[in-house]
Protein backbone atom coordinates (compact mmCIF):
# COMPACT_ATOMS: atom_id res chain seq x y z
CA UNK A 1 0.00 0.00 0.00
CA UNK A 2 1.47 3.62 -1.37
CA UNK A 3 1.87 6.08 1.70
CA UNK A 4 -0.88 9.05 0.83
CA UNK A 5 -0.66 11.80 3.51
CA UNK A 6 -4.47 12.40 2.55
CA UNK A 7 -4.92 9.04 4.81
CA UNK A 8 -3.67 10.73 7.44
CA UNK A 9 -5.49 13.86 7.37
CA UNK A 10 -8.94 13.47 9.23
CA UNK A 11 -7.27 11.60 12.08
CA UNK A 12 -4.55 14.36 12.10
CA UNK A 13 -7.47 16.65 12.68
CA UNK A 14 -9.54 14.86 15.03
CA UNK A 15 -6.33 14.68 17.67
CA UNK A 16 -5.59 18.41 16.82
CA UNK A 17 -9.59 18.75 18.15
CA UNK A 18 -9.17 16.97 21.02
CA UNK A 19 -5.62 18.28 21.99
CA UNK A 20 -7.06 21.93 21.08
CA UNK A 21 -8.14 24.06 24.42
CA UNK A 22 -11.16 25.21 24.23
CA UNK A 23 -11.19 28.75 22.69
CA UNK A 24 -12.01 31.37 25.56
CA UNK A 25 -15.49 32.75 25.22
CA UNK A 26 -15.41 36.35 25.59
CA UNK A 27 -18.33 38.11 26.99
CA UNK A 28 -19.22 42.10 26.04
CA UNK A 29 -20.88 44.25 28.89
CA UNK A 30 -22.28 47.28 27.78
CA UNK A 31 -24.04 49.93 30.26
CA UNK A 32 -27.30 51.13 29.45
CA UNK A 33 -26.88 54.22 30.93
CA UNK A 34 -23.70 55.41 29.53
CA UNK A 35 -22.41 53.49 27.22
CA UNK A 36 -19.51 52.15 28.19
CA UNK A 37 -18.22 48.55 26.65
CA UNK A 38 -15.76 45.88 27.55
CA UNK A 39 -14.73 42.66 26.90
CA UNK A 40 -13.76 40.22 28.70
CA UNK A 41 -12.73 35.73 29.43
CA UNK A 42 -16.49 34.72 30.97
CA UNK A 43 -14.76 31.76 32.05
CA UNK A 44 -12.29 33.92 34.76
CA UNK A 45 -14.96 35.98 35.98
CA UNK A 46 -17.97 33.66 37.11
CA UNK A 47 -19.71 35.73 39.85
CA UNK A 48 -20.97 39.26 39.54
CA UNK A 49 -21.52 41.47 42.62
CA UNK A 50 -25.19 43.18 43.21
CA UNK A 51 -25.53 45.87 40.74
CA UNK A 52 -25.64 49.49 42.14
CA UNK A 53 -28.59 51.22 42.41
CA UNK A 54 -27.53 54.19 39.96
CA UNK A 55 -26.75 51.42 37.01
CA UNK A 56 -23.54 53.22 36.38
CA UNK A 57 -21.71 49.79 35.72
CA UNK A 58 -20.82 46.09 37.07
CA UNK A 59 -18.50 44.15 39.21
CA UNK A 60 -17.57 40.49 38.25
CA UNK A 61 -15.68 38.53 40.38
CA UNK A 62 -13.34 35.44 40.17
CA UNK A 63 -13.16 32.73 42.44
CA UNK A 64 -9.53 33.59 43.49
CA UNK A 65 -10.55 36.95 44.47
CA UNK A 66 -10.07 38.70 41.11
CA UNK A 67 -12.75 41.07 40.59
CA UNK A 68 -13.69 43.51 36.97
CA UNK A 69 -15.31 46.68 38.06
CA UNK A 70 -16.76 48.18 34.13
CA UNK A 71 -18.31 51.91 34.77
CA UNK A 72 -19.38 55.07 33.39
CA UNK A 73 -19.46 58.31 35.17
CA UNK A 74 -19.87 62.13 34.26
CA UNK A 75 -17.04 64.34 34.96
CA UNK A 76 -19.18 65.96 37.37
CA UNK A 77 -15.87 67.76 38.94
CA UNK A 78 -14.42 68.92 34.95
CA UNK A 79 -11.12 67.08 36.11
CA UNK A 80 -8.64 67.20 33.59
CA UNK A 81 -7.32 63.81 32.74
CA UNK A 82 -4.22 64.22 34.97
CA UNK A 83 -6.37 65.62 37.87
CA UNK A 84 -8.22 62.68 37.40
CA UNK A 85 -4.91 60.78 37.29
CA UNK A 86 -4.10 62.18 40.91
CA UNK A 87 -7.02 62.16 42.57
CA UNK A 88 -7.79 58.60 41.56
CA UNK A 89 -4.15 57.70 42.68
CA UNK A 90 -4.63 59.17 46.40
CA UNK A 91 -3.79 55.82 48.48
CA UNK A 92 -2.23 53.78 46.24
CA UNK A 93 1.04 52.98 45.25
CA UNK A 94 1.13 53.48 42.15
CA UNK A 95 4.04 52.04 40.00
CA UNK A 96 2.93 53.00 36.19
CA UNK A 97 0.93 55.87 35.51
CA UNK A 98 0.58 57.30 31.95
CA UNK A 99 -2.05 60.61 31.25
CA UNK A 100 -2.70 60.83 27.64
CA UNK A 101 -4.97 63.67 25.84
CA UNK A 102 -8.14 61.62 26.60
CA UNK A 103 -7.34 59.15 29.05
CA UNK A 104 -5.70 57.88 31.83
CA UNK A 105 -3.73 54.14 32.87
CA UNK A 106 -3.03 53.53 36.65
CA UNK A 107 -1.23 49.92 37.58
CA UNK A 108 0.70 49.23 40.70
CA UNK A 109 -0.32 47.42 44.01
CA UNK A 110 -3.40 47.97 46.17
CA UNK A 111 -2.28 46.06 49.72
CA UNK A 112 -2.20 42.37 48.14
CA UNK A 113 -3.33 43.28 45.28
CA UNK A 114 -2.30 44.32 41.93
CA UNK A 115 -4.51 46.71 39.81
CA UNK A 116 -5.15 48.28 36.86
CA UNK A 117 -7.10 50.73 35.83
CA UNK A 118 -7.75 52.76 32.63
CA UNK A 119 -10.27 55.97 32.07
CA UNK A 120 -11.36 57.13 28.53
CA UNK A 121 -12.82 60.72 28.22
CA UNK A 122 -16.19 60.19 25.86
CA UNK A 123 -18.39 62.12 24.43
CA UNK A 124 -21.19 64.48 26.74
CA UNK A 125 -18.86 64.52 29.76
CA UNK A 126 -18.49 61.02 29.88
CA UNK A 127 -15.35 59.16 31.73
CA UNK A 128 -15.93 55.02 30.29
CA UNK A 129 -13.78 53.07 32.80
CA UNK A 130 -12.28 49.66 34.12
CA UNK A 131 -10.39 48.65 37.21
CA UNK A 132 -9.27 45.51 37.43
CA UNK A 133 -7.48 43.67 40.73
CA UNK A 134 -6.36 40.51 41.71
CA UNK A 135 -4.51 38.92 44.39
CA UNK A 136 -0.20 39.27 43.44
CA UNK A 137 -0.21 35.61 43.82
CA UNK A 138 -2.35 35.34 40.34
CA UNK A 139 -0.41 37.52 38.28
CA UNK A 140 0.70 35.32 35.63
CA UNK A 141 -3.04 34.79 35.00
CA UNK A 142 -4.00 38.52 35.09
CA UNK A 143 -1.25 39.88 33.57
CA UNK A 144 -1.65 38.36 29.77
CA UNK A 145 -5.64 39.59 30.01
CA UNK A 146 -4.69 43.37 30.61
CA UNK A 147 -3.85 44.16 27.33
CA UNK A 148 -7.04 43.01 25.68
CA UNK A 149 -8.85 44.20 27.93
CA UNK A 150 -7.88 47.70 28.54
CA UNK A 151 -7.81 47.52 24.23
CA UNK A 152 -11.52 46.59 24.59
CA UNK A 153 -12.52 49.85 26.43
CA UNK A 154 -15.12 51.59 24.97
CA UNK A 155 -17.50 54.12 25.06
CA UNK A 156 -19.68 57.08 23.17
Amino acid sequence: MAYRPSMFLPAAVLLLAIAAPAAAKPFIYTNARFGTSVTFPAEVFTGKADEPANGDGLTWLAPDGASLAAYGSYNALEQTPEQLADFSSEGLDVSFRKVGKNWVVLSGRDGANIFYQRFEYGRNGVIHAFLLKYPATAKAKYDPLVRSIAESLNGP
